[in-house]
């Protein structure tokens, strides 16, 4: 038993590691698609601040996702083994097709789709948390295009009378602060997620490593209230990582199929993006920074002219959104019956 707790946790830093992958886009597109950046230097660059959030910051969003949305006594291995299969199935699925979808929301409707797979509709907590996710779906990509929106149409203003090639050289350094600033955010609220589910585990599995001496021992944790140095530190290097490696596909929808980039946009749509995750993870929400930064760069496009974004690419990252919860946790449901069948938990 010992054993399969400690494949599942490396299945949880192997679905962290994809979420850097699969999400670098949200951090790079825009300084990508700018040309502030080389694609390489942009992701070096996106995964150093990824990383420097474990410095900084509080564990809310890692606590809320450990014991805000399942049962306690509903969570074994098995439930979040699935979880993570469905999650790690849909990720992989939207990033061979390019499309932006939301990590955390895939991680979030995996946990529900195997927990009630398990326990039915009782195994959730159907409270705060959950009203807090299902409104961030749609008020943090609403958040992200009005404060981008506004920052623009601030920007605008302000060097009205500046020649737009004088505008570009200057803010193609301030870009370079406010792509820091969003992976920053997204490291922050991103990895915290897969804390949750490895301090969950760890709680409900505590008896397998309560007497054990060694290492072995170190995994014994009591409750959810801290999260270990080691699972942090882990969690962080995974998705950064992930986002040194790259999504590419995804980079270009992102990057040029929404709306036509410069460096005062991106920079708008960066600072716009990450100020919105930044003060959701401050508060313990998890966020989708997918659905944040997508939002931001519709803000941005929108400043300019209304027919400067590509609505019907912009319908169909809005669909993929809608299904993601669903989708994965039905692709959980399944992962979790399949191993309840053959593997003891």
């Amino acid at each position: 038993m010992i054993t399969y707790v400690l494949l599942v946790i490396v299945i949880a830093f192997v679905f962290d590691f994809i979420n850097g992958f699969h999400d670098s886009a949200n951090s790079i597109a825009t300084i990508v698609g700018t040309r502030v950046l080389s694609p390489f230097a942009a992701v070096a660059w996106a995964a150093t601040f990824n990383f420097s959030a474990a410095f900084f910051g509080s564990t809310a969003v890692a606590k809320a996702v450990s014991s805000g949305y399942v049962m306690q006594s509903i969570v074994d291995a098995n439930v979040m083994c699935a979880a993570l299969l469905g999650a790690i199935a849909w990720n992989l699925i939207t990033w061979y097709y390019g499309i932006p979808s939301s990590s955390s929301h895939a991680l979030i409707g995996g946990f529900a789709g195997a927990a009630m797979a398990k326990g039915g509709f009782a195994a959730l907590m159907w409270g705060p948390k959950w009203i807090e996710t299902l409104l961030a779906i749609a008020i943090s990509p609403s958040l992200g295009l009005i404060v981008a929106l506004v920052l623009m149409v601030f920007v605008l203003n302000l060097f009205q009378r500046v020649r737009p090639a004088f505008i570009d050289r200057f803010f193609r350094p301030g870009q370079m602060f406010s792509s820091a600033m969003l992976s920053f955010a997204h490291g922050q609220n991103d990895a915290q997620k897969t804390m949750g589910i490895i301090v969950a585990l760890l709680v409900a599995e505590q008896e397998h490593f309560k007497a054990e001496t060694g290492l072995l021992h170190h995994l014994y944790l009591a409750d959810a209230s801290s999260v270990p140095k080691w699972v942090a530190l882990t969690a962080y290097s995974c998705i950064s990582l992930g986002t040194l490696l790259g999504g590419w596909r995804i980079v270009h929808t992102m990057g040029s199929r929404i709306t036509r980039l410069r460096p005062v946009s991106g920079f708008c749509a960066e600072t716009g993006g990450a100020l919105v995750i930044m003060f959701a993870s401050k508060l313990g929400v998890p966020v989708s920074t997918t659905h944040t930064i997508t939002g931001s760069i519709v803000g941005v496009g929108a400043a300019h002219r209304l027919s400067g974004v590509r609505w019907g690419i912009a319908s169909r990252i809005v669909w993929a959104w809608i299904v993601t919860i669903p989708v994965a946790g039905a692709m959980a449901a399944i992962s979790y019956l399949i191993l309840n069948r053959f593997v003891a938990s």
